[in-house]
């Protein structure tokens, strides 16, 4: 089951996850400086937590694809994203987008490069199961379009 999958709807995740690391230094730089550490209601993170997760995750991804790709039948490892955001305040939203960008480019030239029957390789996850390395993908930028739109809301 991949909980991001609606986000997408019938977008293609490729070009999406292509397109995020511009929209989000958009949205960021739209919410402005003073506004970029607000959090949006009490218990929820501000943009800049938001852009640092993001670069959390995308570093998290970059293991899965690469594990995926070089292990039949890999087995991803799960993370609390709460207990990896008690640390955000050591960055600011600069190095986070910086830290985004640079992985997620690093990232989508790999996939582009990738062969069409790599995205068909068998991957598990100890709390959603069996999934293709597809999936991942599709989970990529269904995250991304999912905090886009909270940024969105903000900006």
């Amino acid at each position: 089951m991949n909980p991001y999958a609606s986000h997408l709807g019938s977008r293609d995740p490729l070009q999406t996850i292509g397109e995020t690391a511009g929209r989000l230094h958009s949205l960021i730089g739209r919410i402005g400086a003073g506004r970029v550490d607000q959090p949006v209601a009490p218990g929820k993170w501000s943009p800049r937590e938001i852009a640092c997760h993001l670069a959390d995750c995308e570093l998290a991804f970059s293991f899965r694809l690469r594990q995926s790709l070089a292990e039949d039948g890999h087995v991803m490892q799960p993370f609390d994203q709460d207990r990896w955001a008690a640390n955000y305040a050591a960055y600011g939203a600069d190095a986070a987008l910086a830290v985004f960008s640079a992985v997620r480019a690093w990232n989508v030239a790999l996939l582009r490069a990738l062969p069409a029957e790599a995205f068909a390789r068998k991957v598990s996850h100890p709390e959603r199961g069996e999934m293709t390395f597809q999936t991942i993908v599709e989970t990529m930028g269904g995250h991304d379009l999912n905090h886009l739109k909270q940024l969105e809301g903000i900006g």
